[in-house]
């Protein structure tokens, strides 16, 4: 009787998946469109699947091999199934092979149910609590069916009464697993993530890629949407990333903004994407709300504004743009496009960017920086200094990218700092003056993306004027701007950040170091240089030839804790249970530390703001400059090149 129930219920359970593909694609391409080689992303999709996926899954064990064994004897069993029970295959040897597999996801399924006796806050309930079993039932039933094949028992045992009850097993395991891909359930993220991974938006992340620069509008384009204002208005497919979630929470663990009690839950942000995709409201979402926003009181569909249907505007002014949930995403989704995109919507179009934004804003157009100050005081920090200005010199070895820190009197200490460490080093370096501009990151982030296109441009005109070999600056984020962000507008640079340049100088013998005779260190990893831009050795071989051993806190490398000052967010000041930066220093005091090491103005600003008594903030820069000795190492022939590594 089995030989004629299995193969109705397998191929009824397929066809009414492929319905459920065909209606799911549907959904997916009311996006805009998005230049995607469809081919070529299937053939990559098993490496991307299994290395670069993979990657991000190990870093937690217990989860890495449960997935294995559950995800990998899913699909053996699914495909060996299909094959003995759908087009009959009755072999022995097919039999003991279909066996195993359903031993293996058996085994993968007690570790998901073990996973969910007490899951941690970050997992999402709801129906996620019954695939362990739905995981038991299908392996236990197709275990028990396959023993004829195998030769273990007779054929026909057990009766009407097995048959039933295997014939249940087999509707409730078929229903959630094959069905779940394409209808909807938890077991829609192995439908939607495999395409997702064929298809990224961002394919440069694959193969050890690093794909970090927001993507441009075009502005030229009057039909072209400015920024996102609906779910329609996302490309096809950032609306199947969305899909793709798996609802494990591990970018809500790791969000400054939700864990200051912020009204920002980037797991929920991209369900609530999802509800906006398909239609309906928040209302069976079964996990952590925004921070002091309920959960049903919120619904939109493709057409509708996002902003005030789906999300209020605060949640997506609350993010720093840090990165920590885009790089935790097990998925590998991309949640800060997502809220930029919005945030472009609400300042072109609406010109509703909160608190402080607009007068930035307004700032930059007018004085070319985000503080309103004149333009022709940018050189003063410097007035004494005696520096090459490239309009004069017109070539160089380096130029010294300042930034908008030019303005503010803490912030200048570190760049003397480095000219100090620059000119030890011998260097042949300048800086633009009065011809730089604001390198355009804070507007972008805002999401003013012409004012942002505006100053790129005018700051692309005025380096195609000069010759110069590489640019090196102490802000990370201009240094991402420059690096990943300008190529877009033809402007293509070696730029690095001053830690990296500094550790270059070390490598070849260019500076001469004392040791430092300050208290104990720790090292703050800023997010724009470290999870942007994966530099997270470089600071720390400067400090070790300084003869620092740094005290590493909890949360360092790709896991550091963002200061808050990123994104635009001391200017959008969305308020919370907690300061960013109070949660930082926390972290820092563990260590016992007495001096936290930067390489950052904003983390310098955000860090120093913390009410004292606090260790003291220091910049890479200043912590050199303080060790210099008068005499210089001999120096080596050539700059060394390191590669970038992780630290945790």
């Amino acid at each position: 009787m089995l030989n004629l129930i299995l193969p109705i219920l397998l191929f009824t359970a397929l066809g009414l998946a492929v319905l459920g593909a065909v209606r799911r694609v549907r959904m997916w391409r009311q996006g805009r469109p998005s230049p995607v080689n469809l081919l070529a992303g299937l053939l990559a999709m098993p490496r991307r699947y299994l290395v670069d996926l993979h990657h991000v899954v190990e870093r937690d064990k217990y989860m890495s091999k449960t997935h294995v064994a559950t995800a990998g004897g899913f699909v053996l069993s699914a495909v060996l199934a299909i094959v003995v029970h759908g087009f009959g295959l009755r072999s022995q040897i097919l039999g003991y092979a279909l066996l195993a597999a359903t031993v293996l996801m058996f085994c993968g399924a007690i570790f998901v149910f073990k996973r969910r006796l007490d899951p941690p806050s970050r997992l999402s309930k709801g129906p996620w609590m019954r695939l362990p079993k739905s995981l038991l039932v299908f392996s236990t039933t197709f275990f028990i069916a396959t023993l004829p094949v195998a030769g273990i028992l007779p054929e026909g045992f057990g009766g009407w009464f097995i048959v039933g009850l295997l014939g249940l097993g087999v509707v409730w395991g078929v229903s959630e697993l094959f069905l779940g891909m394409t209808w909807g359930g938890p077991m829609k993220h192995a439908f939607a993530g495999a395409l997702h991974l064929a298809w990224h938006r961002r394919a440069e992340r694959f193969g050890g890629g690093r794909s970090t620069g927001l993507k441009p509008l075009d502005l030229e384009d009057p039909s072209a949407p400015l920024g996102v204002e609906k779910p329609k208005d996302f490309t096809w497919n950032q609306l199947l990333g969305f899909d793709a979630c798996v609802q494990c929470g591990k970018c809500e663990a790791m969000c400054p903004a939700f864990a200051a009690g912020q009204p920002l839950n980037p797991k929920k942000l991209i369900q609530d994407m999802v509800i906006g995709l398909a239609g309906g409201t928040d209302a069976q979402f079964a996990g952590s709300p925004y921070p002091g926003k309920p959960i049903g009181e919120h619904g939109g569909h493709p057409h509708q504004p996002i902003v005030n249907g789906l999300v209020d505007a605060e949640t997506l002014w609350s993010c720093t743009t840090c990165r920590a949930c885009v790089e935790e995403c097990p998925m590998m989704i991309e949640h800060v496009d997502a809220i930029v995109d919005m945030r472009r919507h609400l300042t072109l179009e609406k010109g509703a960017t909160p608190n402080k934004g607009a007068e930035v804003l307004d700032n930059l157009i007018a004085t070319d920086n985000p503080g309103g100050f004149n333009p022709g005081g940018r050189m003063n920090w410097a007035a004494d200094l005696n520096l090459k200005v490239l309009s004069e010199v017109k070539s160089t070895e380096v130029l010294f990218w300042v930034g908008d820190g030019a303005f503010d009197m803490r912030n200048q200490r570190t760049l003397r700092s480095f000219v100090k460490v620059l000119k030890a080093s011998g260097v042949d370096f300048a800086v633009l003056g009065l011809e730089e501009r604001d390198s355009g990151d804070v507007a972008r982030r805002l999401g003013d993306e012409a004012t942002f296109q505006t100053l790129a441009k005018r700051n692309i005109q005025t380096l195609g004027k000069y010759r110069f070999q590489r640019i090196v600056t102490c802000d990370p984020h201009s240094f991402h701007v420059l690096k990943n962000e300008y190529g877009a507008f033809g402007g293509e640079y070696l730029v690095q950040h001053h830690s990296t340049y500094i550790a270059e100088l070390l490598d070849a013998g260019k500076l001469s170091l004392d040791a430092h005779k300050g208290g104990s260190v720790t090292y703050h990893d800023p997010c724009y240089l470290g999870r942007y831009n994966g530099e997270y050795e470089a600071p720390r071989q400067v400090l070790r030839a300084l003869g620092i051993e740094v005290k590493e806190m909890e949360r360092s490398g790709f896991r550091s804790r963002c200061c808050g000052g990123g994104g635009g967010a001391p200017i959008t000041d969305i308020p919370g249970k907690q300061r960013i930066p109070d949660m930082r220093m926390e972290d820092i005091r563990e260590t016992g530390a007495e001096v936290v090491a930067v390489g950052c103005p904003q983390c310098t600003a955000m860090l120093e703001g913390v009410v004292e008594p606090r260790p003291l903030i220091k910049d890479l820069a200043e912590l050199v400059a303080d060790a210099l000795l008068e005499t210089p190492a001999p120096s080596k022939p050539a700059v060394s090149k390191r590669e970038p590594a992780e630290v945790h």
